[in-house]
């Protein structure tokens, strides 16, 4: 699985990525490739405000539905508008193009709790058993 170093990850499979107080939020390469290919993106509002642990993103794919929830408290400020014509950029580029949503965040301190690379392979690692 690739699983870039410089990002932080919870066990719901979202990784995120801090840019001062906004953090980037996608799926892992992990997770898309458990759903596999997706059809559907429903994005969240811009200016919504969220809970931590709360749903933003619902996807479908031609395996299942999930959720990718909020990996800290914060405003919605940016939805990844492209994936509405092309869902499948989740496929083919989970770090890249395929992000979902950016946050500005109401505490960053609560992405402390999140993994880091070596602690999300281990993580991934324990699933695979």
């Amino acid at each position: 699985m690739n699983v870039p170093s410089d990002l932080k990850y919870t066990d719901q499979h979202e990784w995120t990525k801090l840019d001062a107080d906004t953090v980037t939020v996608g799926v892992s390469d992990f997770a898309q490739d458990a759903l596999g290919d997706l059809v559907f993106v429903d994005l969240p509002t811009v200016g919504a405000e969220v809970a931590k642990g709360a749903e933003v993103v619902a996807i479908e794919s031609t395996k299942a539905a999930a959720s990718v929830y909020a990996p800290a408290a914060g405003t919605v400020t940016e939805a990844n508008e492209a994936l509405a014509d092309d869902p499948g950029l989740v496929n083919t580029d989970c770090y890249g193009a395929g992000w979902m949503f950016k946050l500005k965040l109401t505490d960053p301190a609560e992405l402390d709790a999140l993994m880091d690379a070596a602690a999300y392979e281990a993580f991934l690692g324990t699933l695979e058993d």
